[in-house]
């Protein structure tokens, strides 16, 4: 039988930036829009048509958070359903900061900032975050 064709169309290419400081701390942006709004995850968003994912990931971090990184491996996938049928298909990618480290909340982030494993165990994350970190051996220290 051959894959339905419309599967494909609901498939929506994303990345995400895991990115951790010197001390250990892990990047992570309150959300501004759906899906996740208001609730916490590391940068990231769709794949423009035409873009690699090492480009959209710089992009992401820069519009969301101010900030300049270099793009490392990819630590993982992850697929999240959306509204109409959507699949979010997100690729993450391990990141290290290349400037200044004084993240500035902006496009779809209402707040930005560095956190802990403890303070962020007292956020209100984005569903799966915390044991999706935890299986890649990405939690902040």
């Amino acid at each position: 039988m051959l894959p339905d064709p419309s599967a494909a169309r609901r498939r929506v290419p994303c990345v995400g930036a895991v990115v951790h400081d010197d001390d250990g701390r892990l990047l992570v942006v309150l959300r501004g829009t759906q899906p996740g709004r208001g609730r916490w995850s590391v940068p990231g968003g769709r794949v423009e048509a035409g873009e690699s994912d090492g480009t959209a990931v710089m992009r992401e971090v820069l519009e969301e958070t101010g900030l300049h990184v270099a793009v490392g491996v990819r630590v993982g996938t992850v697929a999240r359903g959306g509204v109409g049928g959507v699949l979010y298909d997100i690729r993450d990618y391990a990141c290290a900061v290349t400037g200044p480290t004084s993240p500035v909340a902006g496009d779809d982030a209402d707040d930005v900032r560095w956190v802990s494993r403890a303070e962020l165990g007292q956020l209100d994350l984005v569903d799966d975050l915390w044991d999706t970190l935890a299986r890649w051996g990405m939690l902040p220290h």
